[in-house]
């Protein structure tokens, strides 16, 4: 022969998919990389052959697509190496697997080499320099050749162990991910549950003492009142973030409620900065701060109160700030409302978002600060 082709590199994995599924490989992924790289093998030798013979006069088309075949051959391998790892698995204790790998090696190389010596035969790439079948020693080019292609088969099958287990670990990876999220929405889902008997409870107990007092308009009021909040909580079930402007249209009907209740002892005014009502907020994470300010602040005052909320977006931040009149404890003890308000906002958004409590002369200021999201 006229040139001997020795590997230049070790072969670029092909994608061998997800080994341990059915189907046993993505040949979406598979085919196209392992073609692509086999190409690029095949390239870098016929040039590198190429080079090593400026000399000769060769056609270098015609021995670039000679060693294309001669490298595109070695995709039947490939395949045939990712589908003995399906076979057998890395870690797996198997009968054979050993053997079966070194048959596919000596079967894949002898075949290989021969395909190769009879393509040169065939096309002549080396013109008057390729050697004809009368000159051509098998024995001695299987000898030289041989194990050069066990070492290309012990490369490919490195780099597909490499990739399965990868896709292994990512797949891992993914389902611990899905499973942290399930949890998570499971445990958003019970607070969320936990706080509509809740608010239900406290809000026909305020019924029950508007009809006691025989304020059956205002009662009636809150009732309405009540099945639009209650119709809000079904339609946005599943829903963990909403738009902060539908949160504050249900906070106005509960506000309603609240008023309907203290008659005119409670006012309340809402403003919303600029785009803040597009920004993405906890579904009802706004009703259980009011209903605190208004049971343990303006309930407590004579004289009633007033509760103030502004929304504005600063700095891909969404700033909520409610103030309300009254007093803070000194040792506050958190009802239901404000634990379910932090432990959802934890789940959320980790440390990313702050919830916080303050007093100021004769109010109450509680404030949101959240990522800024919007609805997709």
């Amino acid at each position: 022969m006229a040139a001997t082709l020795v590997p230049l590199a070790a072969p670029a994995s092909p994608d061998a998919g997800r080994f341990g599924q059915t189907p046993w490989v993505n040949t979406r992924h598979f085919l196209p990389i392992a073609a692509a790289f086999w190409t690029v093998f095949g390239l870098v030798t016929g040039i590198q052959v190429w080079i090593s013979m400026l000399d000769h006069g060769h056609s270098v088309p015609w021995l670039l697509v000679y060693y294309l075949f001669v490298w595109l051959a070695w995709l039947g391998p490939t395949y045939v190496i990712a589908w003995l790892v399906r076979q057998f698995p890395p870690g797996a204790r198997r009968r054979g697997m050993v053997a079966a790998h070194i048959a596919a090696a000596i079967a894949i190389a002898v075949v290989h080499v021969l395909y190769e010596v009879g393509l040169m035969l065939w096309m002549r790439p080396y013109d008057r320099r390729t050697a004809t079948f009368s000159e051509v020693d098998f024995l001695e080019i299987l000898f030289t050749r041989v194990p050069l292609e066990w070492i290309l088969y012990c490369l490919t099958l490195g780099c597909v162990l490499a990739f399965e287990y990868y896709e292994r670990y990512h797949e891992r990876a993914l389902r611990a991910a899905q499973l942290e999220r399930s949890v998570v929405d499971a445990k958003l889902h019970a607070l969320e549950l936990q706080l509509q008997p809740h608010f239900l409870f406290n809000t026909l107990n305020a019924v029950a003492g508007l009809v006691r007092s025989q304020r059956n308009e205002q009662a009636v009021t809150m009732i309405a009142g009540l099945a639009d909040l209650l119709r809000y909580s079904l339609d946005q079930a599943g829903r963990q973030r909403v738009p902060l402007a539908e949160e504050i249209e249900m906070l106005k009907r509960y506000l309603e409620i609240e008023m309907a209740r203290f008659s005119d002892r409670v006012t309340y005014r809402v403003s919303v900065i600029g785009a803040a009502g597009k920004g993405m907020v906890p579904n009802l994470i706004l009703q259980p701060l009011v209903e605190n300010a208004v049971r343990h602040g303006i309930a407590n005052v004579a004289a009633g109160g007033s509760i103030e909320l502004e929304a504005e977006h600063v700095d891909e931040r969404l700033q909520i700030r409610l103030r309300n009149t009254g007093t803070l404890a000194v040792d506050p003890v958190e009802g239901i409302g404000l634990r379910n308000t932090r432990e959802r906002l934890r789940n959320l958004y980790g440390e990313a978002a702050t919830f916080t409590l303050s007093a100021g002369e004769g109010t109450v200021l509680a404030t949101l600060d959240l990522p800024w999201e919007t609805a997709a």
